[in-house]
């Protein structure tokens, strides 16, 4: 069995890597050109392959025939969307295309996976179920749409296996900073090992957000793929919206020194939802899956994670 993760130097593709290695004999990460050298002792065989390279994604799927694929390759950014549609659109939809259009002329009857996002639902103060109206803000949110409707027209058309998920929130290790409680942490951090004044620069506390730990959205994935329904959209969420101040509180009472709060205007989105929450009865009646992990562990270890990196800027 042979299993292949793209985008997997990133940060739920790397948590993939993780819980996928010590299960299966053959585990391939595919990494793009220029991008961060995958660990030496992850386990992986890697291979670097760029998305939007229609030919070098066909030649590398008909070469390894994979069994089972993680299509985690992507642009992740709501706030980068605005400044880089273009950019998103053509990672997030094309790159899909092509990756499914190669495993389809190979003939291949492999199980992908493809990760959507909840950001394509119209916002609502109310719990999102699937069938929830679609509506999204923003260029991601528009990009992660299409995508989804791509691949469940290859597994309805194609009869490919593909499996779809909306998936809410998630963080923990590795988090790129751009996103509020990876900030927040690099900051708590950076201000301990006193490489920054004590100040936590912050955007929009309002907002409420459905969140997962990182290690659990990886494992609903894994689970999906076993036990989904291809051409199915499953929530993945925790079904409890936290309030980014909240998670900023949690943050500034597990740092070791005291810290002050400050507003940053160019820390505020544009078109940001008030509020996204998920109900996850689908998933949990029809895959058995739950979060297993709680918000005060995950924090601690998006802590942990943020005072290597500081230890290692200031050694």
């Amino acid at each position: 069995m042979t299993v292949l993760v793209t985008g997997a130097t990133g940060f739920a593709g790397s948590h993939l890597v993780d819980l996928l290695v010590p299960e299966h004999p053959t585990v391939i990460g595919w990494h793009r050109p220029g991008s961060e050298r995958p660990p030496d002792n992850s386990g992986a065989r890697w291979m670097t392959v760029d998305i939007l390279d229609e030919a070098a994604v066909r030649h590398a799927i008909a070469d390894i025939r994979p069994t089972v694929v993680y299509h985690c390759a992507g642009v992740p950014h709501t706030a980068e969307s605005w400044r880089a549609a273009a950019a998103t659109l053509e990672t997030n939809v094309l790159g899909t295309h092509y990756l499914l259009k190669a495993i389809v002329a190979a003939n291949l009857t492999t199980r992908v996976l493809v990760p959507g996002s909840a950001l394509v639902y119209r916002p609502s103060d109310q719990p999102l179920a699937e069938d929830a109206t679609i509506g999204p803000q923003s260029p991601y949110a528009t990009s992660k749409l299409a995508q989804e409707l791509l691949a469940a027209r290859v597994a309805r058309e194609d009869a490919l296996p593909v499996f779809l998920t909306r998936s809410f929130n998630h963080l923990g290790p590795r988090q790129d900073p751009s996103f509020a409680a990876s900030s927040f942490a690099r900051q708590v951090a950076r201000i301990e090992a006193r490489v920054a004044e004590p100040v936590i620069r912050v955007g929009n506390l309002e907002a409420r957000r459905d969140l997962t730990d990182v290690r659990d959205m990886v494992r609903a994935y894994r689970a999906i793929v076993e036990r989904g329904r291809p051409g199915r959209a499953y929530n993945v969420c925790s079904e409890h919206a936290y309030p980014i101040s909240e998670i900023l509180q949690r943050l500034v009472v597990l740092a070791r020194v005291r810290v002050h709060i400050q507003t940053d205007a160019a820390r505020l989105r544009p078109n940001d939802v008030p509020v996204l929450l998920g109900s996850a009865s689908r998933i949990r009646e029809e895959v058995g899956w739950t979060p297993a992990i709680p918000i005060d562990r995950t924090l601690g270890d998006l802590l942990d994670y943020w005072r290597g990196r500081a230890r290692a800027e200031t050694s």
